[in-house]
Parts: structure tokens; C-alpha cells; sequence
């Protein structure tokens, strides 16, 4: 027997080391294809029992050697014969297979599974035509194609594991020739091939297309900006497919090619300062590698990058370094570990290892592109059984020469029921579902979509081609939020915004770094909430130093932050409104709040010397006065028309203006109530010490009912207003509301723009709120201010003429700050809440985020955080403090003092006034001058003598002579019963 040294062994050569190892293994039973004369066309399948594992050798073997005459396969097959080996003829097919420059992975799966095939078929054995071409030499892919169409009788089937350009070529060719040519680096409707075009017919492609799945994760993710980096034709056809998808109204995406390590960093660092937090990475091994080196050293580690790779070995890659940074990484992968074809890859790869085969850094796994030449041999050899049994074979035997230079032998028969039969072909096979549809593209495949996690890549979903929802993420796993992200390996980026008291610098600022830079309420509530859930954060100011409102349909500020995915929390005050909850998250409120007006506290108006009149206003106190005149002159005139008020005048007790003091006629009658006398009954009452006299009639009696009952609402609501207005400083101020903004002319009022708070009057319909947004939206007035700070110090300097429309909660917090000189007037304009933002790439942080706020609520931690923050730390307390514990001052009561001083003075002055004129009235009638009877009027107030004057005067002339007139009151006299026998009433 003699072994055909063909084209099939000389191009399985392999190098010396390997071919070594090989030698070694020849101890088990398999099948050796030998050419022996008397077969002709056929091959030798050799039961090689005590030979050992020959078809193990030829899977060692290279891609270039050639074997010189002399070789060791000649002894091969003679050692096959003397041992025992028992020769059946078989049929062999051959194939072709051209590779670009240094295949590797790729060729040593197409190796593997030649002689896993050949092994285990006992109806025909393949013979491989295997050829090398350059990466992006066309011409010289023609002439390898064109080869393996005139070796021997030609190639049946051919793979090209070729990039492009060079698979336009075989794509040409097999359309001209209508030669079946498998590819398995690259999807037909990837490179942009149309369904309808029949150039394409006979290209069949074995590598599914991850555009649609690249397309389904970012309306996941809900991408509407990104960045896409790619190397090579392949990864710009890619994205063109992709970008025929994408609507480029609604995208925006930024495009660049890698072209060495400079371009690399290049790029990193453009995307990094613009922004393009979400990137695509096309790449080969060599550059996802250098890809990873770089990310780290141009700080985009952190959380807020997103970056998908569309390498299928990304599964592979040693990921330590950023499995703790936090980075958000996504892969896919094809390959299918648990089928048995994968497992013998897995073998093969492990053995070749643990010989010390020279392998190179991406041969440390097993690659998909192994596993994608593993599947392409078993298509090829499950079409020919198709072949076989559908009685087709015979036409093996009839195909003619093929030539490229040959038109009448261009077409062989059997190329369109190879083509027919190669898209039936089904299977389970090391890259998953195996199957094609009438185009020659994959259907019906499997892609695992992998994130990762603090112990690397894993499995969080798959997405299937021909499924009604292809993308579906496993329960438990991030990404389908049903289960807590694993935030071991996530540092947490939060944004906020420089807002007392809510984050504030330390000083000085050159001692402190990274998060204990800030302190402020955010930081304790953050500290409370990593408590009761823990996890690491590392705080960004928001660049623009805004809250986030839409402009031109794109939100600014740290709303803007967590829809684009550069934050993934903003633990700021920020307010919860409906527009804001459409893009991003938010979790129960942690603070309730409204709009409210802040304005410079006016001077303060100290109590004046009649501040004790200030209970009541002006108007009422004119109202008292002359309704104490009008109730005397009532009284008086209903005594004197009530006959019941008259009495003879000798049971009077009290002087009248009737009797003057002069002894009483007989049959007089008088009347208590005089003018003065009722003028003096409604003081008293009204003073709350009655008199010495009292209306007998009904009449009266009603006006003294009436009156009481007003005197004691009067005097009680006085008194219970008296002690705050003696204690209290008023501040007298004409803006109390929002009206008296509208209404003032000399007072301007505004906002902080980009905020709710201008949200809430521009979608505002209450006509008072639309007035003011015309009035602030107006471009004549400049009264919107940026930040709340610069808001407090507008309304500071402007003397009373500018109101600040803000929070209640801070303007609470700075009316409690130095120099004390602002404060809140009026009620709230509405009611809304404050809320932690969440980016909704972390729905599931949300919930826990939530519960933990729920939790410090209910403690009361919120609660004491707002206490220490706004009071404790506050620098007003004395003009907080509790009014009713201070003391009264003098100033407070002076007025009461002077009104008595006064009294006293108008009561001497008009005691002297009563001396002067009684003097006078004296000395008229005794005929005497002035001075004598002032000094006879002294000298009975002195003394208290009841002397009569005209004897003072002239004691001799007047001894006997009785007085006249005394100073004495009028007594009571025993009552005498009238001579009519009528009785006189008391």
C-alpha cells in the first residue's frame, strides 16, 4: 500500500515541536486516509487497533509546510499494514478553505473538527484544500479561489474566513462560478448585502448578525446618544447596518476609527471631554486590549460609562482591574459551552496547553471563531449527508473540470442541490442553533448578553432572532429590574449642586479631597442612607450648576446628567415634578416644601411712648370715643325724659348742676344724671370701676346693660393684644402676599431659572401666577438670577425693592443666617416635595433608595437632620427667641406713665383754676379784694376750718351775724310726710 502524498497532507504541515507530540500519539483505534492504487478514487479508511491515533497526527499539522518526497507518511502506511490494519475503500469529498494571514484560532478549530469528522464518518471522508492569502489582497484571493475551483476535479464546498474586501471577492466569484462559499467572519445583511440581489446567492454566512441585537439594547438602554469606535471595514459596515436602524433625528452618534495607540487615546479623550459616555466598541482582539489599558489611565472607569463591546470574546478577557471600578461593561457571546463539539474544543485547547504547544495570547480560550469553524466543517458534512441520502451523490462522478478560464465548464449540476441542501442543514452545534434562512444567513440563533460583576462577565439575558420578544433578561439578573443590582463592584456616581445648606465647601479647601470636600444636609442624608444601605458613591458638582429643566429637547443640568448616564443619583434639592419623572426616577420625597416669597426685613419700629394703644387701631379707638359721647348723651336724655329718675331734691345724695350745692326749696325735684354725671358713669364703666350712681329707670338701665356688655369685649380684647404688642417689635412692611408683588410698583421680584420654580409659572394657568411669569419672562427686566445665592444677595442690597421667589426651606434657612436681615412673608404658592433622582439604568437602586428614606422618616432622622441644619447651626437665635420671656423695657410702657403725670398735672391745674374762680366769685360778693379771699381760701384748705369768710374778712362786724353759706355738702333730712297725704318715692 502507498500513501498519496496530495495537496490535503502537504497543506496540513505543521511545525517540528508539534508534529513531535503527534508522533507520541499512536495508541488507540481511529482511521487514516491513505490512497491505495486499486481503490482509484478513492481513499483508504484504515483501522489502525494497535496503531495508535494516526488521523491525530494530521490534526497537527500547519498551514504551510509541505511534505518533501521521503517524508514519514510513506512509513505511516506501511506501519498501518503490518499492523494488521484492515484497508476498506471510501469515498472523498474535497473542500477548500482559505484563511488570511496568521488564522490561529480559527485554523486550528477548522483543524480539529477536519479529523473529528473524518473520524467518526463512515460514509465518505473529506479531503481539505487549504490556502493562505494576504488580509487585503484581492487579486490574490482571485487566484485562490480560482485554485481550488481547478485542483483535481475541483472543491465541492468552500469556507472563506477572509475580512472585507476580500469577501466581495469570493462573493463575486461564487455568484459567477455558482459555487456554494461559506463565511464565517462576518453577517451578508451586516456587510449590506440585499436579500433580492443574486450576485449573493451562493454566499452563505455562518456568523449571525449582531446588529439587530446591538439595535434591541440601546431602545433598552434607551440610548439616544452615543459613541461608536471601530478598526476595520468590518466594524464601519456594522455601523452603517446599525445606523440604517437608528433614526438620525433621534440619535446622535459619533463615530471614529482606531488606528494605532495614539488614536486611541485620541479618541478616549474627545468622547471623554464631550461627553460620549456611551461607546461602542468594534474592535479586534488587539485593540479591545489596548482599549483596556487605556480606559483606566483617562479616568473613564467610573459608573457613568456605558460601554459595549462587540467582540464575542469579551467573556474571556481578564477584567480584574475594572470589575472594582464600577465601569458599566455589556458583551455578547455566541458560543454554546455545553455542547459536545465545544467540549472537545475545550479539550483540544487544554491538551495542546498542558504539552507546552506554542500558543498564542489569543489562543489562552477557546475562541468563537474556533467554535464557528467547528460548526461550518459539520454543515459541510451534514450536507453531504443530505446528499447521500437523497440519492444525489451520483453526481459526483458526472461533474466536469472547472476552471476559471473555462466558460463551457463554469457550472457543475450539483452546485444549486449542494446550495439547496446546505440551507436545510439544522443542528445544535458549538455556536448555538445552527440553521439558515432562503438568503444563506443565519436564523433562529442564540446571543447571551453578558454584564459585568464583582466575579466578572455573566449571563443576564439572551436574545433570540425568530422569538416575539428576542430580548429577554433572566430573572434575578440587573437589567430586566426584578432583582437588586450587585454594587460590589459599582462606585455610585452622585451629582449635586452647591446649594446652602443642602452642599456646602469645607474650608479650607487645599486640606481636604475627594467626597470630604462637601458637608451639608446631602452629605448626612447620604451617610444615613449608606447605612441603612450600603454601597460606595464618589460626588460631581453638575457642571452647569443647574437643577435641569428641557431646552431645545435636551435637559441641562443633573437632570440632564442622569438621562445621559454621566451620573446615577443626584442627591441635591431637587424637586419632583412631572416632567422631570418622565426621563429619570425618584424616590419618596425626603423633604416637603412650596414657592414662598423672601424680602429684606424692614426696620424694626420701636415701641413709641404710646404703644400700649396699638392693640386696637386708630379707627376703633375713634369709635370707643364717640360711642362713650354718644352712650352719655343717651343716658342722659332717657333719664331725663324717665319719670322714674326725678326725686325731690332733699333725699339727693349727690350735687346737681340744679341744686349747686344751695339749700334745696320745698317741693324741688332733681335728677342724678346730669351731663357730667352720665359722662362720669360711662367713664367709670368704661374703666371697669363703676360709680357712685345708677340709672333706676328701664331705659337707663338698658344703655348701662349695653354699655357694660361693649366695655367688657372691648377691655378683654385690649388686654389679651396688650402684652404682645409691649413685647414684640413690629416690622411694618407693605408685601404680605403675592398680590402686593403684582400690585407694587417700586418692589421687583424673581427666580432662579432652570429650576422648577420657573416650570411652575411658565405651565401655571391661575391668572395671578401668569401675570408674575410675564412680568419675570419679560426681556426688560433682568430678574432671574442663576443660583438661590445669588437670589439672597440681590434681595440683601436692594434696600426692600426686590422680593425672591424660592423654596421655603431655604428661605427659612437664610432668614436664620447672618446678618439676619431676611425673611419669608406670606403663605406658601404651592406644595411639592424634594426627591433623590435616579438614572433609570438603576430602576432597582430606586427601591432600595426609597425603603431607606421611608426608614430614616419614620426614625425621626430626617426630622433632627432639618433641626441641626437649619436651627442648631442657625445664627439668628435671638431673634427667634421666645417673645414672652423677655421683660418689659420702659419704653414699652412710658406712655402710661406720661398719661398719669399728665392726669396729676391737669388735675392741679384745674384744682387752681376751682380755687382761683371760687376766690374771685367770694370776694365779688363779699366785696373784698382777691387776695384776701385767696388767703381765707388757703387758709381753709390749710387748716380744714369751715369758717365763713365775710368773718375771716371782718371778725368784729360780723360776730353775730350767721354764715351764709358753707362749704359743706347738703345732709340727709328725716323724711316729713307731705300735708296731702301723697307718699314721696326714693
Amino acid at each position: 500500500m502507498q500513501c498519496e502524498r496530495n495537496t490535503t497532507l502537504r497543506e496540513l504541515g505543521a511545525s517540528s515541536v508539534e508534529n513531535a507530540w503527534w508522533t507520541k500519539r499512536l495508541f488507540s483505534p481511529q482511521k487514516i486516509v491513505c490512497s491505495i492504487p486499486k481503490c482509484d478514487t478513492k481513499i483508504a479508511s484504515v483501522d489502525l487497533s494497535p496503531c495508535g491515533q494516526l488521523p491525530t497526527l494530521l490534526s497537527g499539522m500547519g498551514t504551510s509546510r509541505a511534505l518533501q518526497p521521503g517524508s514519514w507518511f510513506p512509513l505511516i502506511c506501511v506501519f498501518c499494514l503490518i499492523a494488521r490494519c484492515q484497508v476498506t475503500c471510501l469515498p472523498y469529498i474535497q473542500i477548500g478553505a482559505i484563511f488570511a494571514d496568521n488564522p490561529n484560532a480559527s485554523f486550528l478549530g477548522f483543524k480539529r473538527a477536519i479529523f473529528y469528522q473524518n473520524g467518526l464518518n463512515d460514509s465518505f471522508q473529506f479531503a481539505c484544500l487549504v490556502k493562505s492569502v494576504s488580509s487585503s489582497n484581492s487579486f490574490e484571493m482571485a487566484q485562490k479561489v480560482c485554485s481550488l475551483f481547478s485542483i483535481g476535479k475541483g472543491a465541492l464546498l468552500i469556507s472563506a474566513d477572509v475580512e472585507p474586501p476580500l469577501i466581495g471577492t469570493a462573493a463575486s466569484y461564487s455568484g459567477t462560478f455558482q459555487m456554494p462559499i461559506i463565511i464565517p467572519s462576518l453577517s451578508k445583511r451586516d456587510l449590506g448585502y440585499q436579500t433580492k440581489d443574486p450576485s449573493t446567492k451562493y454566499l452563505v454566512s455562518l456568523m449571525p448578525s449582531l446588529v439587530p441585537v446591538l439595535f434591541d439594547v440601546i431602545q433598552f438602554r434607551q440610548w439616544t446618544r452615543f459613541a461608536f469606535i471601530y478598526d476595520s471595514d468590518k466594524g464601519l459596515l456594522r455601523l452603517h447596518a446599525l445606523m440604517e436602524k437608528l433614526s438620525f433625528r433621534k440619535f446622535d452618534v459619533a463615530f471614529r476609527k482606531a488606528e494605532g495607540e495614539v488614536s486611541m487615546i485620541q479618541i478616549l479623550r474627545e468622547f471623554r471631554d464631550s461627553d460620549y459616555h456611551r461607546i461602542i466598541c468594534d474592535t479586534n482582539v488587539a485593540n479591545t486590549r489596548l482599549l483596556m489599558e487605556k480606559i483606566p489611565l483617562l479616568g473613564m472607569l467610573t459608573s457613568s460609562y456605558h460601554y459595549i463591546f462587540l467582540d464575542l470574546d469579551i467573556g474571556k478577557v481578564n477584567l480584574e482591574k475594572f470589575q472594582l471600578g464600577g465601569m458599566n461593561i455589556t458583551g455578547f457571546s455566541i458560543v454554546n459551552e455545553t455542547s459536545q463539539r465545544f467540549q472537545l474544543l475545550k479539550t483540544y485547547y487544554e491538551e495542546l496547553r498542558r504539552n507546552n504547544m506554542s500558543i498564542t495570547r489569543n489562543m489562552e480560550y477557546v475562541s468563537y471563531r474556533s467554535a464557528l469553524m467547528m460548526d461550518l466543517v459539520n454543515v459541510m458534512a451534514k450536507t453531504m449527508y443530505i446528499l447521500i441520502r437523497d440519492n444525489k451523490f451520483k453526481l459526483f462522478k458526472d461533474r466536469g473540470q472547472r476552471s476559471c478560464g473555462s466558460d463551457g465548464s463554469r457550472h457543475w449540476g450539483i452546485d444549486k442541490t449542494v446550495l439547496k441542501s446546505l440551507k436545510t442543514v439544522s443542528f445544535d452545534g458549538a455556536s448555538g442553533p445552527v440553521s439558515f434562512d432562503s438568503f444563506g444567513e443565519r436564523s433562529n440563533y442564540v446571543v447571551r448578553i453578558l454584564n459585568l460583576f464583582s466575579n466578572g462577565m455573566r449571563e443576564v439575558g439572551t436574545w433570540q432572532s425568530d422569538a416575539k420578544t428576542r430580548l429577554k433578561f433572566s430573572a434575578g439578573a440587573y437589567g430586566d429590574g426584578t432583582d437588586r443590582v450587585d454594587f460590589n463592584n459599582k462606585t455610585i456616581i452622585v451629582t449635586s449642586i452647591l446649594e446652602e445648606p443642602y452642599m456646602m465647601r469645607k474650608e479650607p479647601r487645599h486640606l481636604y479631597s475627594g467626597n470630604d470636600r462637601f458637608h451639608g444636609y446631602a452629605i448626612d442624608l447620604l451617610e444615613e442612607i449608606v447605612k441603612k444601605f450600603p454601597f460606595k458613591y464618589r460626588i460631581q458638582l453638575v457642571r452647569d450648576n443647574t437643577y435641569g429643566i428641557l431646552v431645545n429637547n435636551t435637559w441641562n443640568g443633573m437632570v440632564g446628567e442622569l438621562v445621559r448616564g454621566e451620573a446615577d443619583i443626584a442627591v441635591a434639592p431637587l424637586t419632583i415634578i412631572s416632567d422631570r419623572e418622565r426621563v429619570i426616577d425618584f424616590t419618596k420625597p425626603f423633604m416637603s416644601l412650596g414657592i414662598s416669597i423672601m424680602i429684606k426685613k424692614p426696620h424694626t419700629t420701636k415701641p413709641d411712648v404710646f404703644s400700649f394703644m396699638h392693640p386696637l387701631s386708630y379707627e376703633i379707638w375713634m369709635c370707643i370715643v364717640l360711642a362713650y359721647a354718644g352712650v352719655s348723651v343717651v343716658l342722659f336724655l332717657v333719664s331725663r325724659f324717665s319719670p322714674k329718675e326725678w326725686y325731690p331734691v332733699e333725699y339727693t345724695r349727690v350735687p346737681t348742676d340744679e341744686t349747686n350745692g344751695a339749700s334745696p326749696s320745698q317741693g324741688q325735684t332733681t335728677n342724678d344724671f346730669s351731663i357730667t354725671n352720665s359722662l362720669w358713669f360711662s367713664f367709670g364703666a368704661l374703666m371697669q370701676q363703676g360709680s357712685d350712681i345708677s340709672p333706676r329707670s328701664l331705659s337707663g338701665r338698658i344703655v348701662g346693660g349695653v354699655w357694660w356688655f361693649f366695655t367688657l369685649i372691648i377691655i378683654s380684647s385690649y388686654t389679651a393684644n396688650l402684652a404682645a404688642f409691649l413685647t414684640v417689635e413690629r416690622m411694618v412692611t407693605d408685601i404680605q402676599s403675592a398680590q402686593d408683588l403684582v400690585n407694587s410698583k417700586d418692589v421687583s421680584y424673581g427666580m432662579v431659572g432652570a429650576g422648577s420654580t420657573e416650570e411652575f409659572f411658565r405651565q401655571s394657568n391661575i391668572p395671578l401666577y401668569v401675570d408674575m411669569w410675564n412680568y419675570m419672562n419679560s426681556t426688560e427686566r433682568s430678574v432671574l438670577v442663576t443660583s438661590n445665592e445669588q437670589g439672597v444677595e440681590r434681595v440683601r442690597h436692594m434696600n426692600g425693592k426686590f422680593a425672591f421667589l424660592v423654596e421655603s426651606t431655604l428661605n427659612e434657612y437664610f432668614s436664620q443666617q447672618k446678618p439676619c436681615d431676611t425673611m419669608k412673608v406670606g403663605q406658601n404658592l404651592d406644595s411639592k416635595s424634594y426627591g433623590i433622582g435616579v438614572s433609570r439604568n438603576f430602576t432597582t437602586f430606586r427601591d432600595d433608595l426609597t425603603l431607606a428614606v421611608l426608614q430614616l422618616r419614620e426614625e425621626g432622622v430626617l426630622d433632627a437632620l432639618k433641626k441641626r441644619w437649619w436651627f442648631d447651626k442657625g445664627q439668628c437665635h435671638e431673634a427667634n427667641s421666645d417673645s414672652g420671656s423677655n421683660a418689659l423695657t420702659l419704653s414699652n410702657v412710658a406712655g402710661v406713665f406720661y398719661i398719669l403725670v399728665g392726669g396729676l398735672a391737669l388735675a392741679l391745674l384745674s384744682a387752681i383754676v376751682e380755687f382761683y374762680c371760687k376766690s374771685r366769685s367770694q370776694s365779688r360778693k363779699q366785696k373784698t379784694s382777691l387776695a384776701a379771699a385767696m388767703r381765707a381760701k388757703v387758709r381753709l384748705s390749710v387748716t380744714g376750718e369751715n369758717a365763713d369768710l365775710a368773718s375771716q374778712l371782718h371778725p368784729k362786724a360780723n360776730t353775730s351775724a350767721p354764715s351764709t353759706e358753707t362749704e359743706t355738702t347738703p345732709v340727709d333730712k328725716p323724711k316729713v310726710p307731705p300735708k296731702d297725704g301723697s307718699q314721696t318715692e326714693v
